[in-house]
């Protein structure tokens, strides 16, 4: 099977189920914090390594052997999937002023990073890539820069409501 094929549930989650249940959350979902310093650079590793996750994906092909990676990838991936279902439910539905504190949000300020983490490594487990989990670590540790910028942007935006969520809830899991 052709790695490709592996992003499609991806895909269709991130923005066919996203946008079924809520229209606006594809725009907020796009959205990226105003950027500072490394910030910047973080972004433009974000988004290459996002597209080299894709790219790559084109090249790859799944690998059945030996049976523990292959089934350790495929729960992996069952796993990021499930993870990823739950977060786009929970991130379509903010409180009134926008604010996500409610589903997998109580439990992590960044289910979806989570999600994108899980999801992808079980592609690299399915194809036994490690250029494939070169990408994913550059995507997640990036992401992290990215994830600072937002978590600034919600201290000014939401205030002291922002500051006791992040007292009681964790980044990630």
């Amino acid at each position: 099977m052709i790695g490709i094929l592996l992003l499609i549930p991806f895909f269709l989650i991130r923005f066919g189920l996203l946008f079924f249940l809520n229209k606006g959350a594809i725009k907020r979902a796009g959205h990226f914090a105003p950027l500072e310093n490394n910030e910047k650079a973080a972004y433009w590793v974000y988004q290459s390594s996002n597209a080299a996750i894709v790219i790559s994906l084109f090249f790859l092909e799944l690998q059945v052997a030996p049976p523990v990676l292959f089934y350790a990838g495929a729960i992996t991936y069952a796993l990021g999937t499930m993870l990823l279902i739950a977060a786009v439910v929970s991130f379509a539905a903010p409180s009134e002023n926008g604010m996500n504190k409610s589903g997998l949000y109580r439990l992590s300020r960044n289910p979806m990073y989570a999600a994108y983490f899980l999801y992808f490594m079980g592609c690299v487990l399915l194809t036994q890539s490690l250029l494939l989990l070169g990408f994913v670590l550059a995507f997640q540790i990036s992401a992290h820069w990215i994830i600072l910028a937002e978590e600034r942007w919600c201290v000014r935006k939401f205030g002291s409501e922002y500051l006791e969520y992040i007292g009681r809830v964790r980044r990630y899991f």
